[in-house]
């Protein structure tokens, strides 16, 4: 008549017929803030995930346009070429910070069949948050040269 552990039989029946009312699962009794975590956790990656792409877009948007303001402010008559590349760089440097300005190349080419400006861009692409793997991003920008002739 021990029953089990100290319970009796009597308590044990009760317990067991309690258990099993209609309309209860025993296996998911108890899966909901299991099912909460997972599902949560998930979630939360995945936004921080689409927000970081986000940031990525924005950051290669932002060094892009740079660099053909940059490009065509060396292509005028009355600009060098090192007023395009500072340009770009303070562009850069007010938007996404200095570390983004730092490799900036500018060039006279005339591979389209027209004398023009390139200027290209090597910055870091950013993984978490804005750090990143550096020199991974490269955007180049053309314009035409402009002269009095």
């Amino acid at each position: 008549m021990g029953g089990v552990r100290g319970i009796g039989r009597r308590s044990l029946r009760r317990i067991t017929a309690r258990m099993r009312r209609p309309g209860v699962e025993l296996g998911d009794r108890g899966a909901s803030p299991v099912e909460f975590v997972l599902v949560g956790s998930l979630l939360t990656l995945v936004t921080l995930a689409v927000l970081q792409f986000g940031l990525a877009v924005y950051v290669r948007n932002v060094v892009h346009d740079a660099a053909v303001d940059g490009a065509f402010h060396a292509a005028l008559a009355d600009a060098s070429l090192h007023d395009g590349v500072d340009r770009t760089r303070e562009i850069v440097t007010r938007t996404v910070g200095a570390e983004f300005a730092d490799d900036v190349a500018v060039r006279e080419t005339d591979r389209f069949g027209y004398p023009a400006v390139e200027l290209t861009v090597r910055t870091t692409l950013p993984l978490v948050g804005l750090l990143g793997m550096p020199r991974m991003l490269e955007v180049s920008a053309h314009a035409p040269v402009e002269s009095f002739d």
